[in-house]
């Protein structure tokens, strides 16, 4: 046994539907994914590269629980979001290859601290403190492709209060999932645990405390949390 000077850290894991936990390793997520949120956010939707920033494994927020509004922000953005999880990892994944790799799939929402992202965009510093603070990516039930396939189409809608904010279909992502795998394979090795959260639709918003925020992707499942 290691002899560790501190504790060791808690393994992250995302409830399985049906039963069991899917140890999370490190956290993905792929900006502006989608055509119209890349205009929003004033950006080319032209079919560039994909870029690719992280979260922290221990930002995940579970079990609809409620999420804190951060701190030294005003601007707490949602994002809707398909998730994808690998079960098996590779470096130089083939596009051919790479659905492969996928255990299986979950509804999340990339929190965002939209004023520090743009404030360090605008003076060309890493905007980590943006997307990578505490429980900013709450995430619904993992369930696995081994029972529903690997969904390209379908609806991903984020209702706040009630009523709709976000809504598109999965056929509307820039890098589709087998892309998104093998294109970030060949910028590091991908591993079993991996998570990728792979963009958003448009008419991403500010939310406030007391604010219920439902998602769906349909073929796959639902996120909730409540922000307090």
């Amino acid at each position: 046994m290691a002899d560790y000077v501190i504790s060791p850290p808690a393994i992250t894991s995302v409830p399985v539907k049906g039963g069991g936990n899917f140890p999370i390793r490190r956290v993905f997520c792929v900006g502006r994914n989608y055509a119209e949120h890349a205009r929003e956010m004033g950006s080319d939707p032209d079919r560039e590269p994909p870029f690719f920033f992280m979260k922290p494994a221990d930002a995940l927020l579970l079990n609809d629980g409620d999420m804190p509004y951060p701190p030294q922000s005003t601007q707490l953005h949602h994002e809707m979001e398909l998730v994808v999880a690998l079960g098996e990892g590779g470096s130089n994944i083939a596009e051919a290859d790479a659905l492969a790799h996928v255990w299986g799939y979950a509804a999340g929402l990339d929190m965002t601290r939209r004023d520090l992202q743009n404030a360090a965009k605008k003076e060309g510093k890493p905007w980590d403190m943006g997307k990578g603070f505490d429980w900013s990516a709450p995430i619904g039930l993992m369930v696995p492709a081994s029972k529903i396939g690997h969904p390209s189409t379908g609806l991903i809608e984020l209702k706040v209060n009630g009523k709709v904010r976000q809504t598109s279909d999965l056929s509307k992502m820039i890098w589709n999932v087998s892309e998104t795998i093998a294109y970030l394979s060949g910028l590091v090795k991908l591993a079993p645990g991996d998570l990728i959260y792979t963009g958003t639709p448009e008419n991403v918003a500010a939310v406030q405390r007391g604010d219920l925020l439902e998602g769906v992707v349909e073929g796959v499942g639902s996120v909730r949390t409540r922000i307090t």
